[in-house]
């Protein structure tokens, strides 16, 4: 009888298992085919008229997919399904499969129509006012993404908890796919929650906000990225989005800001006048600091307080071009994702000599670049791609937000375009760049860094960090105003030397046991921001040379690797991470 039964439970597992991977690879492909569908409508110029159609078409796959997962799901329930997932040796990748339909079945029902419906209102639909956004319906939808970013992180937790090593691969790779690509929507959908709950009032649902836009200049780097250069001021007004007041970094000389971020900023940056002097804004990579001060320069400008601050480089620009189409300066100059970085950061130099019409033809085309923006997100063809593109850069933290309004800020902070450097006990790495010659010379900078955990001691972590610093520039033929030095040094330089303050920021309750310029040691004493110890060293970085900074420290306990900071230059950071084994192990 127990025969029978093991031989009939046995064959209703494999006979049910097979449907149930017949109807997940059915939900796979409608899931495949949406995400087709919901990239083709996101294509810049997609035809405005088919939006309807790709909205229905969209409801349909993500119905038929949840229909499919819902199947997969019940086939591997049951009671031969319970009991054989728990026999020893053997029921591991059963767990698995079952564990994976039961996930994907949360996905497809739970979480996937929340987020089909919201993308569909956000791209599709202008607001009441006419604006680039339907406000109304982003607000509504905020409860529905809260509780699919709820959907997410369960089954996230509960993939990570099934047998990662079974004695059947093919189950293995399914939980690894599955896991990763919930790794990926996880943040997703947590910052689509976050958006449909700021959005609104943030784009002025409720009153008009203004905003302080800032247009970097990583040719001169700077903590947050690049030399403040360009700004405008952004009015946003129930989506309505319009620009005025583009002025240059000249205007913005004289601005005495009255702010006071703290003693550890003066102990930080006081040296450099970091609150007074424009062009030392943003030394410190933690972008509130920045923004805090510049809210504070236009107040003393224009008399003007502001809801928030915004910031970005060329390279998010270009990104951003990408979907909105080229803009045309004034003059006739066209401005494309593929040319508004070298404009912006190398040949303008060489096209004026004179340092105020270079300065009015970088503003033009600031102007042209966020005019062709607006009108973009405005535009129903465009739109779509714009808002995936916009996204992305905010993704990736190369374009910054502050709000002056605490609540939101306390959300911003959390996340990549708040631009935030992270407080807490987590091992970090972070090289930070700024120049201190006044040249224009970062544009061919590269850095490296390599990380190297060392032995767990009884005092802690040992780890070595390695920073290369070199200078690309041509030893000829660049323009004057590149290379010229402000900072007037006692010593000797040649044409393209560069000067520049390199910072590591270590680990909270890291501390130094030496530090090496070129393997001379280089005594130093830390300061602190935001609880990392910083140490920093001011190095002449000659025309075609290296110069290597090397520190050992001693850092708290820890198996995890470090959070790289990536402060966002011309030339990317290459950094390289090597653990050893970890703390338990030794």
């Amino acid at each position: 009888m127990v025969a029978g039964l093991l031989v009939v439970g046995s064959g209703w597992v494999l006979v049910t298992g097979f449907f149930a991977r017949s109807e997940l690879l059915e939900a796979q492909r409608d899931l495949e085919t949406l995400r087709n569908t919901v990239a083709a409508s996101s294509a810049a110029g997609a035809p405005a008229q088919d939006a309807t159609g790709r909205r229905e078409r969209g409801d349909a796959l993500a119905r038929s997919a949840a229909d499919h997962a819902a199947r997969a799901h019940r086939l591997t329930t049951g009671p031969a399904w319970s009991v054989a997932a728990y026999l020893p040796g053997l029921g591991a990748p059963l767990e698995s499969v079952r564990g994976t339909a039961k996930a994907v079945d949360r996905l497809a029902g739970r979480v996937l129509p929340a987020v089909v419906r919201t993308v569909g209102n956000l791209v599709h639909d202008a607001g009441d006012g006419g604006g680039t956004l339907n406000l109304s319906a982003l607000r509504k939808a905020a409860p529905a993404l809260e509780h699919a970013s709820s959907q997410v992180a369960a089954a996230r937790a509960e993939t990570r908890a099934l047998p990662s090593r079974t004695w059947l691969p093919a189950v293995d790779r399914a939980r690894a796919r599955l896991l990763g690509k919930l790794d990926r929507m996880a943040p997703a959908v947590e910052d689509a929650t976050t958006g449909a709950r700021l959005l609104p009032l943030m784009l002025g649902e409720d009153g008009p906000r203004r905003y302080f836009v800032v247009f970097q200049n990583p040719a001169e780097a700077r903590g947050t990225g690049g030399m403040p250069g360009a700004h405008a001021m952004l009015t946003a007004d129930r989506g309505t989005l319009t620009l005025t007041d583009f002025g240059h970094d000249s205007e913005m000389m004289t601005t005495r800001p009255k702010v006071d971020l703290g003693a550890e900023f003066t102990a930080m940056y006081g040296r450099n006048a970091a609150v007074s002097m424009w062009p030392n804004s943003n030394m410190s990579p933690h972008f509130p600091n920045a923004a805090r001060i510049w809210s504070a320069a236009w107040l003393d400008k224009s008399g003007e307080p502001v809801d928030g601050v915004l910031s970005l480089d060329p390279d998010a620009l270009a990104r951003l071009l990408e979907a909105s189409g080229p803009a045309r300066t004034s003059d006739g100059t066209l401005v494309t994702a593929d040319n508004v970085v070298d404009i912006s950061e190398r040949t303008n130099y060489a096209m004026y000599a004179d340092a105020l019409e270079r300065k009015a033809f970088l503003l033009e085309v600031a102007r042209a670049a966020a005019g062709r923006l607006i009108t973009a997100a405005e535009d129903p063809q465009r739109r779509p791609a714009l808002i995936l593109r916009l996204y992305e850069v905010l993704s990736d933290g190369q374009m910054t937000v502050w709000s002056a309004h605490r609540n939101e800020q306390g959300e911003l902070e959390s996340r990549p375009l708040g631009g935030s450097l992270p407080q807490g006990p987590e091992p970090y790495a972070g090289l930070v760049v700024n120049n201190a010659a006044g040249t224009k010379l970062d544009y061919y900078l590269d850095r490296t860094l390599d990380w190297y955990s060392g032995p767990c001691t009884a005092r802690g972590r040992e780890v070595t960090v390695k920073a290369v610093l070199s200078n690309r520039a041509p030893s000829s033929g660049l323009p004057a105003y590149v290379t010229a030095r402000l900072d007037k040094p006692f010593y000797a330089t040649r044409q393209g030397d560069n000067r520049l303050l390199v910072s590591y920021y270590a680990t909270a309750g890291a501390n130094l046991i030496k530090a090496t310029v070129d393997g001379r040691t280089a005594l130093m004493t830390p300061t602190f921001e935001r609880g990392h110890p910083v140490y920093t060293f001011d190095i002449e970085v000659p025309a075609g040379g290296s110069r290597t900074m090397t520190l050992r420290l001693l850092e708290p306990w820890s198996d995890d690797p470090p959070t790289v900071l990536n402060q966002r230059l011309p030339r990317p950071l290459r950094a390289t991470l090597h653990p050893s084994r970890g703390c338990r192990e030794q």
